[in-house]
């Protein structure tokens, strides 16, 4: 009966260890388990998408890790922040609506960054408010691009 006991808390801690395993070899950059977001993730052969979703569902932070560059033309007119992402210094520019003024538009912010040679992460931020933008233009500024088996790499 003990050794039964002992088979099974080891097959259960392989199991815990394997599932721990298979969180950190998420190809997303690691969020603080204080941010209360959560990544959905979805790799294809030449980029990763990466959703930060709240509790409540909404996406509010998206990352794109490419080996591609996105080529995205930002008008230094709608230039906003300062910021970083993964040690490299970048801009926030506020989402060319072709001169449009939409509700909420405010709170949203895009942005490129070069990180290495043939690795791009393109940024884009949905918050609900200003106060919601500058919390995750911070946690964006904290995240760590290890990415070790980089889409497209």
């Amino acid at each position: 009966m003990l050794k039964h006991i002992r088979i099974v808390a080891c097959a259960l801690l392989l199991a815990g260890s394997a599932g721990a395993s298979a969180q950190q070899a998420g190809q997303c950059p690691l969020l603080p388990s204080s941010s209360g977001l959560q990544w959905q993730e979805q790799a294809q052969s030449d980029f990763i998408v990466c959703k930060a979703t709240t509790s409540d569902g909404r996406t509010v932070l998206n990352v794109m890790l490419t080996a591609r560059d996105p080529a995205l033309t930002l008008s230094r007119a709608l230039r906003a922040e300062k910021g970083s992402f993964a040690g490299e210094s970048l801009y926030w520019y506020k989402p060319d609506m072709g001169g449009r003024e939409l509700p909420g538009l405010d709170a949203r912010r895009i942005t490129t960054v070069k990180l290495a040679r043939n690795r791009y992460a393109q940024i884009w931020i949905d918050a609900d408010d200003v106060n919601e933008l500058a919390a995750l233009q911070q946690l964006t500024g904290n995240l760590d691009d290890a990415t070790a088996n980089f889409a497209g790499k």
